[in-house]
């Protein structure tokens, strides 16, 4: 019988999730040599290539995509073992902006939770400046927020969130009206950011709708109420940039950066699976 490299097996289920080699590594705290060596290791114990590897992308193989279920059985009996002895459950705190993330939410979660489960996730939601005053408190572990401050660079970039006038396809303003605009309540950043745009190019407008959140105001936008400022990967479905429609000022795109503190290995283990599986949905 083949005996198993239970750390191969690891290697193997985070890049066939989050679909890259530097993003394991990155939540294994070790190299992307190290993790293809793992994988080279462990399909030569099973006489089998289970990764398709191309310049641009990794993907499963046939055998491979047969094999990771079982490979997901293994790793879950393998931590129920250890978890056995009475390790306990970890809890991480984490800051989140509004707009970072949305229907992505329930795939993260998923990919932590069949990761850590013995971990507890307590996520917070807030606007990026309240996020971060509160990150800065030491309430949080981590924060995920926009980069609204350009003198700040202690934080990590994952990825560049790109900005529209998110309206609904049937939305018309009324001529010689102000332009009907939802937002989030102050202090929102990008709430700013879009009356700002609008005041520079002279355009009037009228907050129409304050949500609590993004999905509030873009149930606003669905319903064909007003416009509002919203990230292109959050926008309801069926809404489309109006902007050039519209005559509207483009508007500026954000970075998205992961803040964290140092804490133990574990913690910082955790917190490497997270923002791996942050940059695995896009990010």
């Amino acid at each position: 019988m083949t005996a198993l490299d239970i750390q191969a097996v690891q290697a193997f289920l985070l890049v066939a999730e989050l679909k890259s080699f530097t993003r394991a590594a990155e939540a294994l705290e070790t190299t992307q040599s190290a993790i293809s060596l793992r994988i080279r290791r462990l399909e030569t114990s099973l006489g089998r290539r289970l990764l398709e590897r191309t310049p641009r992308q990794v993907r499963l193989s046939a055998e491979g995509s047969r094999f990771l279920e079982p490979a997901r059985e293994l790793m879950a009996a393998h931590r129920s073992a250890i978890d056995s002895f009475g390790g306990g459950r970890r809890r991480l705190v984490v800051g989140l902006s509004h707009h970072v993330i949305g229907r992505d939410l329930p795939v993260l979660l998923k990919r932590l939770g069949d990761a850590e489960p013995a971990l507890t996730l307590e996520m917070h939601v807030g606007s990026s400046r309240e996020v971060l005053d509160d990150y800065d408190a030491g309430t949080y572990d981590a924060a995920i927020v926009l980069n609204h401050d350009r003198h700040r660079h202690d934080g990590e970039v994952l990825g560049t969130e790109a900005f529209g006038w998110m309206a609904a396809p049937d939305f018309h303003p009324l001529r010689d009206r102000p332009l009907p605009l939802a937002a989030q309540a102050k202090p929102c950043m990008v709430r700013t950011m879009a009356t700002s745009a609008l005041d520079a190019a002279g355009l009037p407008w009228e907050e129409v709708f304050v949500g609590g959140g993004v999905g509030t105001v873009g149930a606003a936008v669905s319903a064909g109420l007003a416009v509002a400022a919203l990230g292109r990967r959050f926008a309801p479905p069926g809404t489309a940039d109006a902007g050039p429609r519209l005559g509207l000022p483009p508007l500026p795109d954000r970075d998205i950066v992961f803040f964290a503190k140092a804490g133990d290995r574990q913690t910082r283990a955790d917190l490497a699976r997270l923002k791996a599986a942050l940059r695995g949905r896009g990010i």
